[in-house]
């Protein structure tokens, strides 16, 4: 799953990794972004826009709109057929823009936090899709991101990870596929040898902490045999 990321970059970086988004004049960064927060996505509806979205997918059919943070990830293995999600795969596709996730890895009762993020520092592009729920005339976008079975890196730490593309066609053709087998052909994990990782302060545990402490690296603690 995807539980917590980061987006901490400029809008020079964006529109050179993706140069047909215009990003405005400002990005909020965010070294914590949480479940309910809002978070940059590119949509099919709009790819020329990065958008400010609340994350945690809303239903268009919910009945009182809330978002409680229950579809922050949409497990892409049958996503065709849930409820929540079969229509969002087929019509309402995004792009979320990160520069790094965090994960947590189970020792004993303990959940240790790791930071993982590309090798060659390249933004994180996660396969998202999106929603609008109307009240009225009062319309609330949000998004989930799209999730997989962990590549090598990933079976360290987790046994889900998200979707993640790595090439600008990838991007294009995310956001403009019109055929359902296709989308969900690209729905796999990443290949193996790309991602670098490493353990983080318990401090990202709070959604409250946002501050570049949390990207700092914190030593692994030594092993019996060291």
């Amino acid at each position: 799953m995807c539980g917590r990321f980061s987006l901490v970059t400029s809008k020079e970086k964006i529109q050179s990794e993706l140069s047909f988004v215009e990003t405005g004049n400002n990005i909020r960064l965010s070294y914590n972004i949480a479940p309910t927060q809002h978070a940059y996505i590119v949509t099919n509806e709009s790819p020329e826009k990065l958008q400010y979205v609340t994350w945690g997918l809303i239903p268009y059919w919910s009945k009182d709109g809330k978002n409680e943070g229950k579809l922050i990830n949409a497990r892409s293995e049958g996503i065709e057929s849930k409820p929540s999600f079969r229509i969002p795969i087929r019509n309402r596709r995004c792009l979320v823009l990160a520069d790094s996730f965090y994960e947590w890895k189970k020792e004993g009762i303990k959940k240790i936090p790791y930071r993982i993020f590309f090798e060659n520092e390249k933004l994180l592009v996660m396969a998202g899709i999106w929603d609008l729920w109307y009240k009225g005339d009062y319309a609330v976008k949000s998004f989930s991101i799209l999730t997989t079975e962990p590549n090598s890196e990933m079976q360290k730490i987790h046994r889900r990870m998200p979707v993640l593309f790595t090439e600008k066609e990838e991007y294009k053709n995310w956001l403009s596929s019109e055929d359902l087998n296709e989308t969900l052909d690209m729905l796999h994990p990443p290949k193996d040898g790309i991602l670098k990782m490493y353990r983080v302060s318990e401090k990202v545990n709070s959604a409250r902490n946002d501050s570049p402490e949390l990207h700092h690296e914190i030593p692994e603690p030594p092993t019996l045999f060291d």
